[in-house]
C-alpha cells in the first residue's frame, strides 16, 4: 500500500537510502517521506544506527610458542552523517571487521609471552581498537570499544600453569612452616637457657645461704660457750645433720635402700668433707 500511494516509513534508530534512477540521492531520517515511484525515485535499502557488537575468536601463538585463543568483542555502529559510505562502500562489515581484529591480533601477541599477554590485554584492545577506528571511519562505521574478553590457551597449558602455581603455593607454605618451626625451637631453647639460669640461680643462692646461716651459727655458738672452737661447732652441727638425715631415710616407707659408710670414722670423713666443701665456697664468695 505505501509503495502505491508513492510512500515509505523509516523506523526510529535507522535510516534510508533513496536512490533516483539508480543514482544515490539522499539520506532519508526516520519518519514518513514520499517516494514517488514514477519520478525514478526508489528505496535502495535500510541501515541501522544501533550499536552492534561482534565477537571474533583468533587463533595465535605467543613468543614462547603457546598456541592460544584470543576472543575481542567489537562495538561499533553506523554513523548517520555518513550512511552513503556505510551502505555503498561495504559489502559485508563484520567480514571486514573481523579481518583487521586478526591482522592486529595476530601482529601483536606473537611479540608477547603468555603471561605478558594475560596482564596486557588491554594494550591489546587500545591497539586493535586503534586499527579499526582509523580503518573503518572511511567507511562511515564508528568504533566505540573493543575488549579482550579472554585469552584461552590449550588445555594441556592451563593444566601445566595450575600446577606450577600449586607446586609454589606449597613451597611458600613449606618456607613459611619451617620458619615457624625454627622460630619455635630458638624461643624454647631460650626459654629453657633461662630456665637454667635461674636454677643455677636460685641453687647458688640457697647455698649461700646454707654458708652464711652455719657461719652465724658456729659464731653465736662460740660466743655463748666459752673455750669451744669453730671446728668444734662445726663437727657437732655436721654430727646433728648427719643423724637427722639418717633418720629421715629411715622414716620414708617408700625409700629404696642406701648403703653409706656408717661409723665414728665415717662420721669424721663426712664431716671432714663437708667442712672443706664449705670453706672452699666461703673462699671462692670471697675472692
Amino acid at each position: 500500500m505505501g509503495n502505491l500511494l508513492c510512500c515509505v516509513q523509516v523506523d526510529q534508530s535507522t535510516v534510508a537510502i533513496k536512490e533516483r534512477f539508480g543514482k544515490f540521492d539522499e539520506v532519508l531520517e526516520p519518519g514518513c517521506h514520499c517516494l514517488p515511484w514514477f519520478l525514478g525515485s526508489q528505496l535502495a535499502g535500510k541501515l541501522s544506527l544501533r550499536l552492534q557488537q561482534l565477537d571474533v575468536r583468533c587463533e595465535t601463538k605467543t613468543k614462547d610458542n603457546v598456541f592460544v585463543n584470543v576472543v575481542a568483542s567489537i562495538q561499533y555502529r553506523a554513523l548517520s552523517d555518513k550512511a552513503g559510505d556505510a551502505f555503498y562502500k561495504l559489502s559485508n562489515t563484520r567480514t571486514q571487521i573481523q579481518a583487521y581484529v586478526f591482522d592486529v591480533i595476530r601482529a601483536s601477541v606473537p611479540k608477547l609471552y603468555l603471561d605478558d599477554a594475560f596482564e596486557q590485554k588491554n594494550e591489546i584492545a587500545k591497539a586493535v581498537e586503534d586499527e579499526l577506528e582509523k580503518a573503518m571511519s572511511a567507511y562511515g562505521y564508528e568504533i566505540v570499544q573493543t575488549l579482550i574478553v579472554d585469552i584461552e590457551p590449550d588445555e594441556h597449558v592451563k593444566r601445566a600453569m595450575n600446577e606450577i602455581n600449586a607446586a609454589a603455593r606449597l613451597r611458600l607454605a613449606a618456607n613459611e612452616k619451617a620458619e615457624a618451626e625454627k622460630i619455635l625451637q630458638i624461643k624454647r631453647a631460650e626459654g629453657e637457657a633461662e630456665s637454667k639460669y635461674l636454677a643455677g640461680l636460685g641453687i647458688a643462692r640457697q647455698r649461700q645461704a646454707i654458708v652464711d646461716g652455719l657461719r652465724d651459727s658456729v659464731l653465736g655458738f662460740s660466743v655463748n660457750v666459752p673455750g669451744t672452737t669453730a671446728k668444734d661447732v662445726m663437727d657437732m652441727v655436721l654430727v646433728t645433720q648427719y643423724f637427722d638425715t639418717m633418720k629421715e631415710i629411715g622414716a620414708t616407707s617408700k625409700s629404696s635402700a642406701v648403703f653409706i659408710p656408717h661409723g665414728p670414722g665415717a662420721v669424721r670423713d663426712v664431716a671432714t668433707q663437708i667442712r672443706d666443701g664449705l670453706l672452699q665456697a666461703s673462699h671462692h664468695n670471697l675472692s
